[in-house]
Parts: C-alpha cells; sequence; structure tokens
C-alpha cells in the first residue's frame, strides 16, 4: 500500500457469488464488511472494459460525434464512438474498430490516453478507457447498424453548453471532452 494511502479505512471482502451471468453482464453478491463493522452481502454489477475514442478534427476545433437514442434511459443526446474491449484486443484498437463500425471514419494515428476510471466503483465493476484521437478519414459508411446515430463534427466552443444542458449521454463521452476542454490531450505525461 502506498503512503498516499497509509490510514484509508478499508472493506474487507470474504467471498463472492454469481447471481446471473453472460457476456454482457455478471451480477454478483460480495460479502463484505465495512469499517463499522457490520457484515453483509452487497450486490455487483460486473460489466466488460470499455474503450472510447475522442476523435478531433485535423485543425483541432471539432469533435467526431454521434447523435443518437439511448433505450436504457429513453435518452437522446451526444456520444462518442466507443465499446467494449474485445478479449484479442487493445483498449486502444477497440477505440478505432468501433469509431469506424460506428462512424465511418478512422481515426489517424496513435491515439494519446486521456483517462482511466470506474464511472460508479460502489456498486458497478466497468473500467473504462479514453483516447483523443488527432486527424480522421473517413473510409466508408457506418457498419454497425444497431449503434445507429446521426454523425456530426461538432465545434469545441459548443461542447461546455452541451455538458451544461445536460446534452451528452456517456460517461466515456463526458470524460474524454472534459479532459480535451482541459487540454490533457497536449500536455506530456509524466515518465
Amino acid at each position: 500500500m502506498s503512503e498516499d494511502n497509509a490510514g484509508v479505512p478499508l472493506t474487507q471482502v470474504f467471498g463472492e457469488r454469481v447471481l446471473y451471468d453472460n457476456p454482457w453482464v455478471r451480477l454478483v453478491q460480495v460479502e463484505i464488511e465495512p469499517p463499522d463493522g457490520h457484515r453483509f452481502w452487497h450486490h455487483v454489477v460486473r460489466l466488460q472494459t470499455v474503450s472510447t475514442a475522442i476523435v478531433l478534427n485535423d485543425a483541432g476545433d471539432h469533435v467526431l460525434l454521434m447523435r443518437r437514442h439511448r433505450f436504457a434511459t429513453d435518452q437522446i443526446g451526444w456520444d462518442a464512438p466507443g465499446g467494449i474491449v474485445e478479449n484479442d484486443e487493445s483498449p486502444q484498437a477497440a477505440a478505432i474498430r468501433e469509431t469506424v463500425e460506428e462512424t465511418g471514419w478512422k481515426p489517424r494515428g496513435e491515439g494519446r490516453p486521456v483517462a482511466g476510471f470506474q464511472p460508479m466503483p460502489g456498486m458497478v465493476d466497468t473500467p473504462h478507457e479514453v483516447f483523443v484521437f488527432h486527424g480522421a478519414e473517413q473510409i466508408g459508411e457506418p457498419t454497425d447498424a444497431e449503434e445507429a446515430a446521426l454523425i456530426e463534427w461538432v465545434p469545441l466552443t459548443q461542447i461546455a453548453g452541451l455538458i451544461q444542458t445536460r446534452d451528452v449521454l456517456g460517461s466515456g463521452t463526458l470524460v474524454g471532452l472534459l479532459a480535451v476542454l482541459v487540454g490533457l490531450d497536449t500536455q506530456v505525461r509524466p515518465p
């Protein structure tokens, strides 16, 4: 344990039982004892790793987004391309593949990793990786009809307003766009 974590109260984990399992979602109960000493079973949803691509145009002043309907929350809004990382690929390769499938645009060059996070770590385990790409070329039409959307290059000057009006849907999209707005995609990473 690092010095930064010294003194942080820990929750003890005693075991886990599976309640439901398929390739998309796994629901488990984990037997835990938080620092208060009360031992109980806590539900946890385990999902796969998700990768998101924030693709900027060559000038760096527009971002490739999709306006689509998300049935689970019955919302229409802006989302960046992204999806589940397959077993045989890296998160960066998944971000590129998902961008091509969902938009028909292929990011150029290496994506810069700007964030890795868990969107709801109290009860959902779903690692998210976010990459920013500078430049893309259109290589065709979207091939993933299930992810059908309106595809647009949205000016970065509009992003803060879209966030304020809650018109940005996914956490990977939100985190990636905020990273771009604060310049994390251009800052030199420490060794």
